[in-house]
């Protein structure tokens, strides 16, 4: 790769970055690009010399917070791994961008249906493996069997109504350092035989 095209990519990078901060700071659908230029010090031009329409930028930043999620999903859940150790990599990957991620779910229904596609397609990589793990414990009675669609919108409505009211729950803190063990707990005790224990 040339320099003028390394450097384009640096850039590109450096503002899907900036404005994955903005975005989860003011939120996805009231950030405006000045707002973004002026955060990253660039010029307001700069911005759509990367990207065509405020709705690219928008759909970039999703699009690489979805692959960063993914890859730490990916990295951590191995065959051998259990429904605790599946949530605990889930929360993990949220965790680190829990604010944009909490925009990203509250602020879902009026975003472009690209920007929702890629949130499903988020979803859908925790739901592949959680539906794996639920099959093989369901096989070896280590848990009830559940209609597995139930057990994968039981656990997305139980984080998603944590972080969509983090104000209430946790103001000014992580919701997901605050009660994700306890979430994860409360979780699996749903899935389980009574007195026994999920790995």
């Amino acid at each position: 790769m040339n320099k003028r095209l390394e450097q384009k990519a640096k850039t590109r990078k450096f503002i899907i970055e900036v404005a994955l901060n903005q975005f989860a700071k003011d939120g996805l659908t009231t950030t405006r690009t000045s707002d973004i230029a002026n955060s990253a010090n660039l010029s307001h031009g700069t911005i759509f010399a990367h990207f065509s329409t405020r709705e690219d930028l928008l759909e970039s930043v999703i699009e690489d917070f979805g692959m960063r999620v993914t890859k730490i999903l990916h990295e951590l859940v191995k065959d051998s791994s259990g429904i605790k150790e599946l949530l605990e990599a889930h929360l993990k990957g949220i965790h680190k961008y829990e604010l944009f991620y909490s925009r990203l779910i509250s602020e879902a229904s009026v975003l472009p249906e690209n920007a929702r596609n890629t949130l499903i397609g988020i979803q859908s990589v925790i739901s592949f493996h959680l539906i794996q793990i639920a099959e093989r414990d369901m096989k070896a009675f280590k848990i009830m069997k559940v209609p597995l669609d139930l057990m994968f919108n039981t656990w997305i409505g139980l984080i998603h109504y944590y972080l969509m009211n983090r104000d209430v729950f946790a103001p000014g803190e992580s919701v997901i350092s605050r009660y994700g063990q306890q979430l994860i707990n409360h979780y699996i005790n749903l899935i389980s035989f009574r007195g026994g224990e999920v790995t």
